[in-house]
């Protein structure tokens, strides 16, 4: 790895300076942190900074099961002024793929709206508990909006990806874990003539289309948001990566939580793993302003 590797980056300077230039092109970063400590504004930041950078803005899919708002919309009108508006076209099998204009220009999506824990779907049977499957049902269902949602970015220039919304979990619990996992290896770093031919059917009807709108997969850099049961940034830092974790295969770590300093609490990020780059052992302040993150 030189000095002339390309970067992508976050959309903050500091960040970036933390990382030795930015994220690796490609990778997957994983950011932990407890809820309302600045994720979902660190995700949005690094979304929206792709209009600048690749000339597209990235995409944001929630994967929210507690039936609240995360404001994903509210903070990128009030910080950005871009209207986030949400993904709703579906390509069932052999149907005109295409989407209409205007979808092209809705850049989230939040069409995995279900609990995140297997257990939930837990029932009583001749061997005792028993998992119901009609989640995975489900999860077929709205991958006839995920996966079109997903490709028609990417061939319009999107090369960013935050997935939100991942609550703390036992990862061979976590249904959400299984999701991103799935949409990582299936569907986001798949190669595009691939994807496209499993999407726009029948195949021979829609070559001309696959064709001219081959990008690499191997550029499109995902930011996962984690939410953690530590909120002090020491207990982040001591946290131990179990199997199943995401962050055991992720190529960067963030850490984002909470300390006291003196008679207030602050809010610090530091960079935890960053494979294949330097990168800063210190530990930054930040806070929330009207205008997003910002370093003091």
């Amino acid at each position: 790895m030189t000095s002339e590797t390309p970067r992508v980056s976050t959309g903050l300077r500091r960040l970036d300076e933390l990382l030795g230039g930015g994220l690796i092109p490609g990778t997957l970063t994983v950011v932990y942190g407890a809820t309302g400590i600045g994720k979902t504004h660190l995700g949005l930041t690094f979304a929206y900074h792709g209009r600048v950078a690749d000339g597209a803005p990235g995409v944001v899919l929630d994967l929210n099961a507690r039936g609240d708002s995360q404001q994903h919309a509210p903070y990128a009108r009030r910080l950005f002024g871009w209207p986030l508006t949400c993904w709703t076209h579906v390509v069932p099998p052999m149907a005109d793929p295409y989407p209409p204009p205007e979808a092209l220009h809705a850049h989230y999506s939040d069409a995995f709206p279900w609990t995140g824990r297997r257990s939930d779907y837990e029932t009583a049977g001749p061997e005792g508990r028993e998992f119901d499957w009609a989640w995975k049902a489900a999860y077929s269902r709205s991958l006839h909006t995920v996966r079109p949602f997903f490709y028609f970015h990417f061939c319009q220039g999107s090369r960013r990806v935050v997935v939100d919304g991942v609550e703390p979990c036992d990862p061979d619990d976590a249904i959400q874990l299984y999701l991103v996992d799935e949409l990582y290896r299936k569907i986001i770093h798949r190669d595009a003539e691939i994807l496209g031919m499993e999407i726009c059917l029948p195949v021979w009807r829609h070559r001309a289309f696959i064709d001219a709108h081959r990008y690499n997969h191997q550029t499109i850099t995902t930011l996962l948001l984690l939410t953690a049961e530590e909120a002090r940034l020491a207990d982040l830092l001591a946290r131990k990566v179990e199997a199943g974790d995401p962050g055991a295969v992720a190529n960067t770590i963030l850490l984002m939580g909470r300390e006291k300093v003196g008679t207030r609490v602050g809010r610090f990020l530091s960079v935890a793993k960053h494979r294949g780059s330097a990168m800063s052992d210190g530990i930054v302040e930040f806070e929330i302003t009207p205008q997003g993150i910002a370093f003091p």
